[in-house]
């Protein structure tokens, strides 16, 4: 085994000490061995990244920002970063911060609004911008208009239950100070003002109500990507691998992993040994962590929902709508299906998409394979994956009732939002796929969940993210919560530590429960992020 050379030096490589349990040898050592062009002396990473999505990006700079010393190596199986789950087009939600995500606060059995989790989420945007807006600072991103923008975020719904609802959500949501601000009417006259589009058309006896949060962002995550890859592609000691694909994943010896890749266009393979392995491949994670065969990734499934858009194509209808707009989800529906009414800014230009309309396919990403989610079922997970389909049938018959969808069933979607909707201005765009995880419950059975899940190994040398929605909005969240995992030692030294106060300024402090930070740390991102007032780009 060639000697480590990587930029951050041995004490870094062996932060993650061999098993306390000898690995089990490779079952075919010479299978592992590189091709004889390769140079065994070529420098071995410090880290490797699997997936050049939202999150090995913000992991890779976090690093790099932490620690610059260290040496990255990057594998994406496609010609170009961000070109699955982060892409604008693909990406379900830009810029959940849970002020118009009626999934984010659902109704207790007694009537009142649980707010927990908006909460949560609304903090872990706000340290999403704190991050992004050091970046901009320091000129390690274009100007934040390229991939942020202020657009109101709204939440409507009809009908006098679903009105007193979102009445009692705003009252509660509104008891927070991250939340100050909302807006709630149920005024027709004033609802006019806020979505005319929305409101054109309508019954004047439905009973309608909205709420307006006026700080809320469109975020265009796969420029955003783009940027941090090119910002990180300056720095030494970092590579990236575009069309290559990880095969294989296994322990060696000493504990640290041996990864084989294969460039797809050549057809090369060659072996990556390093002490860090972090598989961001958004639906592509679960394979390649069941190839790494972790105690902690065993129990854990898949379950694969597709979607697709409606994109308005007359430019004049573009113009009228200037807001993200959720309303509740049907009955069974995943929470990535939420019907939302949303303005974008994609490619400098201002877009409306209506949807996501949920389907169902065996492929764990857009350009995956059909085999993905038989190829997924192993002994320690088909448990949990049919209890867990056992217990959601109801969302099974959601998904077969959307495959089934005719144009015609979809423009009557459309119209509940916009009952003055003509087919001939859209057109179906074809959204990212996403996997929602299923793991073994208390009781030994599956659970679906919705939510995004980090599952690490117990030595930290290696990590997954698994799971879909709130997902980039909370990248950086959720790849602090990987640094506190699997890289103990070096946060709790006082340079990491000082050095993410700088990065964040309210790290390790809760601004959910002091308004002033809260106050503060809005204050400075909305100015450097540019966010004062709502952007007028012009449609298409």
């Amino acid at each position: 085994m060639p000697t480590h050379s990587g930029g951050a030096g041995a004490d870094f490589y062996n932060l993650w000490p061999a098993p306390a349990v000898k690995q089990e040898p490779l079952n075919n050592p010479a299978a592992m061995t590189p091709p004889a062009d390769t140079t065994a002396a070529a420098p071995l990473p410090d880290v490797v990244l699997i997936g050049a999505g939202i999150m090995s990006a913000t992991l890779g700079v976090l690093l790099k920002q932490l620690q610059p010393g260290l040496t990255i190596e990057i594998f994406e199986r496609l010609d170009s970063a961000a070109a699955e789950s982060s892409d604008a087009w693909n990406n379900a939600g830009t810029g959940h911060s849970a002020f118009c995500e009626l999934n984010y606060t659902p109704e207790r059995p007694d009537g009142s609004i649980e707010t927990d989790k908006a909460v949560k989420i609304a903090e872990q945007f706000e340290v999403s911008k704190q991050f992004w807006s050091f970046l901009v600072e320091q000129q390690l991103l274009p100007p934040a208009p390229e991939f942020i923008q202020r657009i109101p975020h709204m939440s409507f719904v009809w009908g006098a239950e679903n009105v007193e609802f979102l009445r009692r959500r705003h009252a509660a949501l509104t008891r927070c100070h991250l939340f100050r601000g909302m807006e709630y009417s149920d005024d027709p006259a004033l609802l006019r003002q806020w979505i005319p589009l929305v409101m054109e058309g309508r019954d004047p006896q439905e009973k309608v109500a909205a709420t307006r949060m006026d700080l809320g962002t469109d975020v265009n995550f796969g420029a955003l990507t783009r940027a941090m890859f090119r910002q990180l592609q300056q720095l030494p000691g970092i590579t990236l691998h575009f069309h290559h694909e990880v095969s294989k994943l296994r322990r060696d010896e000493h504990g640290h992993w041996l990864v084989k890749v294969r460039d797809l266009s050549t057809g090369e393979k060659r072996r990556v040994r390093t002490p860090f392995v972090f598989i961001g491949a958004g639906g592509g994670s679960l394979p390649l962590l069941e190839k790494a065969d972790i105690p902690e990734g065993h129990g854990f499934g898949g379950f694969p929902v597709s979607g697709q858009w409606l994109k308005c194509t007359n430019p004049a209808v573009i113009a009228r709508h200037q807001a993200k707009v959720y309303g509740k989800a049907s009955v069974g529906a995943p929470p990535m299906s939420v019907p939302h009414l949303d303005t974008r800014m994609i490619e400098g230009r201002r877009e409306l998409l209506f949807g996501p309309y949920a389907g169902f396919t065996t492929k764990f990403l857009k350009n995956g394979s059909f085999f993905d989610l038989p190829a997924s079922i192993q002994a320690n997970n088909i448990g949990p994956m049919i209890s867990a389909g056992l217990h959601n049938l109801s969302l099974t018959k959601y998904l077969i009732d959307q495959v089934r969808q005719s144009p015609e069933d979809r423009l009557a979607a459309l119209r509940e939002y916009l009952p003055a909707a003509e087919m001939p201005d859209w057109e179906l765009e074809v959204a990212g796929q996403r996997v929602q995880v299923i793991k073994k419950g208390e009781d030994g059975g599956g659970v679906l969940e919705f939510g995004t899940e980090v599952v690490s190994a117990a030595d930290g040398s290696i990590a997954a993210l698994l799971g879909a929605s709130p997902g980039a909005s909370t990248a950086v969240a959720i790849m602090l919560d990987l640094l506190r995992r699997c890289f103990p030692r070096q946060l709790a030294t006082a340079a990491w530590q000082a050095k993410l106060r700088q990065l964040i300024p309210s790290y390790g402090l809760p601004l959910g429960q002091d308004a002033g930070l809260a106050a503060d740390v809005r204050a400075r991102t909305t100015a450097v992020l540019q966010l004062q007032t709502s952007q007028t780009t012009p449609a298409r």
